[in-house]
């Protein structure tokens, strides 16, 4: 349990983030982005708007589960706008002079993306205000009765705000944007698709449509994933077959890497073994379950429950922790010809 998960929808050190060599590229259109129809055609009337008038679009809120396509969306906006994406993070821009110094650099059109943008400390937040309302900066100089505040002028630009914390977020910088969206875990015919046009830009023989349902079932809705199992797979395709995916080629790779039809790995298996054997299903407190499985109880809160939750295997009442039917069933026995339960 020790090992990075493969189903984690945070970030790799391995995942790739540029078109590099064995990568599979983002895409720089919304007609090349597949899933949240919504979102795309709301983004399809800003920029074309916002092209007509000759400006910079509305500063866009995005938020989510993590590996859903909140970077992508804002390199697409720039790519659409025909101007540059700037990348950064909140826990990044610890001081004023962060901010201000990546706002001074930016065109008119440019687009600033703020990942984890709710982890912003309160004295850069204050900076941001004046910058996304009037595009501009005020410095303050000297201190006490010779004070003196100096304004700089910025170029039109675009703020992207990400967070998987919504309500984290202060209602003064939460309004200041002009639109606001929550993305979706994408379906499996959704993800079918990605896998489909990934695996051709990488030059990958996915085989037969029963390969990529297959991969795209076990991929928790989320893309990021998806793609990390299909790294996964060509790897084992070309060193244990002939290269091409097919169903039984998949199943296997996946089956060594630990995860499940359900997309369920290691330590999710093992927590809902815990609740069932340990504590009889529940209900069961989260810190007396991390400390039986040896795990921090804030892994397991943000980590492993959201899709435990999300596919109706847990509940959470207010005696603490409890198996659902379905979770019941599924760790009692009825599915352990998978062997994954044993």
């Amino acid at each position: 349990m020790s090992r990075e998960r493969i189903v984690t929808a945070n970030e790799h050190s391995t995942d790739p983030t540029d078109p590099a060599p064995g990568a599979a590229p983002r895409p720089r259109t919304l007609e090349q982005f597949v899933g949240q129809a919504q979102l795309r055609e709301r983004l399809a009337i800003a920029l074309s708007a916002a092209k007509t008038r000759g400006d910079s679009m509305e500063h866009v809120l995005l938020h989510g589960p993590p590996g859903l396509g909140k970077t992508t969306i804002a390199h697409i906006v720039a790519e659409e706008m025909g101007t540059t994406a700037f990348v950064t993070s909140g826990p990044a821009l610890t001081k004023g002079a962060d901010l201000v110094g990546t706002l001074t650099r930016m065109q008119p059109g440019d687009v600033l993306f703020i990942d984890e943008i709710h982890r912003l400390p309160a004295a850069v937040e204050e900076y941001i205000y004046p910058a996304m309302e009037d595009f501009k900066i005020d410095f303050t100089l000297d201190g006490g009765m010779h004070a003196r505040v100096v304004t700089y002028q910025l170029k039109p630009f675009t703020l992207i705000g990400a967070t998987t914390r919504a309500g984290l977020l202060t209602a003064a910088l939460r309004s200041r944007f002009g639109i606001a969206h929550r993305l979706d875990y994408y379906e499996p015919d959704e993800l079918t698709l990605i896998l489909e046009r990934a695996a051709t830009r990488m030059g990958i023989d996915l085989g037969v449509d029963a390969a990529r349902v297959l991969m795209a079932k076990r991929s928790r809705g989320t893309p990021r994933i998806c793609l990390r199992l299909l790294r996964r797979v060509r790897d084992f395709a070309q060193v244990r077959g002939d290269g091409t995916i097919t169903a039984d080629v998949a199943a296997e790779a996946l089956r060594l890497e630990g995860v499940d039809d359900l997309g369920l790995d290691t330590l999710d298996r093992a927590y809902l073994r815990v609740l069932a054997d340990t504590y009889d299903g529940g209900p069961a407190g989260l810190e007396a379950i991390a400390a039986t499985l040896g795990e921090d109880s804030g892994t397991l809160e943000d980590v492993v429950e959201p899709y435990l939750l999300q596919i109706g295997l847990l509940a959470r009442t207010r005696q603490g922790r409890q198996l659902t039917a379905a979770g019941a069933t599924l760790t009692g026995g009825t599915r352990r010809e998978n062997g994954l339960f044993e």
